[in-house]
């Protein structure tokens, strides 16, 4: 923001970008984020120590929420997460399965998904319909800029919101299933969440696409996909990792070798369809924490690793111990 601006245009500005869906407001900052996927298999990562532990905490929950369940002693998250294992234990052996885990922790995303709408659903449904229009949306993100555009023609904010109005717009239409310019639950669940509905897959596509391809040519080519996820200083060395991801950028990611990444490949990128995130975490979860290898879990061997589980999708990143049991 520029020195003398209005405190209530900085105000706004940063309600509509909040307000705006993720993948809409900048670039990624850290080399995972165009993947809807961990960049390798659970079960081969490292195990994490506690610093680690938090920072998924505070990623995923927000610091507030992680401050929640910062206050519950070793014994109380022990006692909680006792009684969501309960819940996994589907079959009620008492052991919980690979299989049960996957189960559970899909159930975890849906929910986590359909909590996060909810949350954000008043905002936006202006009229207590229980619908949100295109209008309704573009007011709610958009009204102080299209009201007030004057304040917005020297500033790169201006450039910003002429780019993601009509961006908006394209998502909003492809949630739209029935065309009538306005959404459903399920329908506004689909433009908040795209990644999640195979029918947005392709402008989860596109959008990656329009924000790497700096050059406007419709492809992806190497250094713009590196310049996506690093910024290099000038006359400084590439670190380690940069070097690895050209290597991979060659090797996996450019699969007709033409030195460029076209829609296809850019899906197969960030899309893969070999790969199942729930289906990962179980078990990396069953192989560092099964103490005797017989290929499940035992209540005891869960809780003597309880600082993984807390850490991890089965139990929210640690936020479902902070709720009651009929929450779950």
């Amino acid at each position: 923001m520029t020195r003398g601006r209005c405190p209530g245009l900085a105000v706004a500005l940063l309600l509509a970008l909040l307000l705006a869906p993720r993948a809409l407001r900048a670039k990624p900052t850290v080399r995972k984020e165009r993947v809807v996927r961990p960049d390798s298999e659970l079960g081969e990562r490292p195990p994490e120590d506690n610093q680690s532990f938090q920072y998924d905490h505070e990623a995923f929950l927000g610091k507030e929420d992680s401050k929640t369940f910062d206050q519950l002693t070793s014994e109380e998250s022990k006692e909680r997460l006792g009684k969501i294992v309960d819940r996994i234990d589907s079959d009620g052996d008492g052991f919980v399965t690979t299989e049960e885990l996957k189960t559970w922790i899909k159930r975890v995303q849906k929910r986590y998904i359909y909590d996060n709408v909810a949350k954000v659903w008043k905002d936006y449904d202006r009229d207590k319909d229980d619908q949100i229009s295109w209008e309704e949306y573009k007011q709610a993100t958009y009204g102080y800029y299209l009201g007030n555009p004057e304040e917005f023609q020297d500033t790169s904010d201006h450039h910003t919101f002429k780019k993601m109005l009509p961006r908006d717009e394209r998502r909003f239409q492809a949630a739209d299933l029935n065309g009538d310019q306005t959404a459903t639950r399920e329908e506004f669940t689909a433009f908040l969440h795209p990644e999640e509905f195979e029918h947005m897959k392709e402008i989860v596509v596109l959008e990656t696409l329009e924000d790497i391809d700096k050059n406007g040519d419709g492809f992806v080519d190497q250094d713009e996909y590196i310049a996506d996820m690093f910024s290099h200083e000038e006359n400084g060395p590439e670190p380690d990792w940069v070097l690895s991801e050209r290597e991979q950028f060659n090797e996996f990611r450019d699969l007709n070798k033409d030195g460029k990444l076209d829609k296809d490949e850019i899906r197969h990128w960030i899309l893969p369809q070999d790969y199942d995130n729930a289906q990962a975490e179980a078990r990396h979860l069953v192989y560092e924490s099964d103490t005797n290898k017989d290929e499940k879990l035992t209540k005891e061997e869960i809780l003597e690793n309880w600082n993984m589980f807390v850490g991890s999708q089965a139990t929210n990143y640690g936020e479902d111990l902070t709720k009651n049991h009929d929450e779950l």
